[in-house]
């Protein structure tokens, strides 16, 4: 038996093995990144959650001074933002939304009883604020979303499938909400 032989089957083993480690990591940090990716948009969905949290006390006091006589919706909208602060997955976060979305419409339409109070600057600031707010939110949850759906799909082929449970990457759940309950006051020009 020559040395060729012998030679040419190892070099081939070596580069396959090679070629085998490079895929894995190649892999592997694809994977990561999109993970981070996701894991960071969703960061950004608890920011504007917080933000929009802040914005609601704000909000349902200027109503309260008109309202006075209709505390179960000003109790609906604390309890529900509370729970949507309290939400640290998404499927909590999606009930926690599903709730403050149903609070804000009564709260609103609360609002619209009170034409002194939907005709006030302070109140069409806050509502605008709060507008521009849920359209952030919408932006956000459409980039996470997409970050979910990529990083789902990989994990259902090979070899990311393999790689994925070496290196403890599991799927993510959707966050979905239902339609906003702001919608943009009516802009007066003269």
């Amino acid at each position: 038996m020559d040395a060729a032989a012998i030679w040419i089957p190892l070099v081939v083993v070596v580069i396959l093995v090679v070629l085998l480690a490079l895929l894995f990591v190649a892999t592997r940090s694809s994977l990561l990144t999109l993970r981070d990716r996701v894991d960071e948009s969703w960061r950004d969905i608890e920011q504007l959650v917080r933000q929009r949290a802040d914005l609601l006390p704000r909000l349902s006091g200027s109503v309260r001074q008109y309202a006075t006589h209709e505390p179960r919706v000003f109790e609906s909208v604390e309890a529900a933002r509370e729970e949507t602060l309290a939400a640290k997955s998404p499927e909590r976060a999606t009930v926690a939304e599903t709730h403050l979305q149903q609070a804000l419409r009564s709260l609103l339409s609360t609002a619209d009883s009170y034409p002194q109070l939907t005709a006030s600057p302070e109140f069409l600031g806050l509502r605008s604020e709060l507008g521009e707010t849920e359209e952030r939110m919408q932006a956000s949850r459409r980039f996470y979303n997409g970050g979910v759906r990529e990083l789902n799909t990989k994990l259902q082929v090979l070899p990311s499938s393999f790689v994925a449970k070496r290196a403890g990457i599991e799927r993510r759940e959707f966050f979905e909400v239902g339609g906003s309950a702001v919608a943009e006051p009516p802009r007066i020009q003269f």
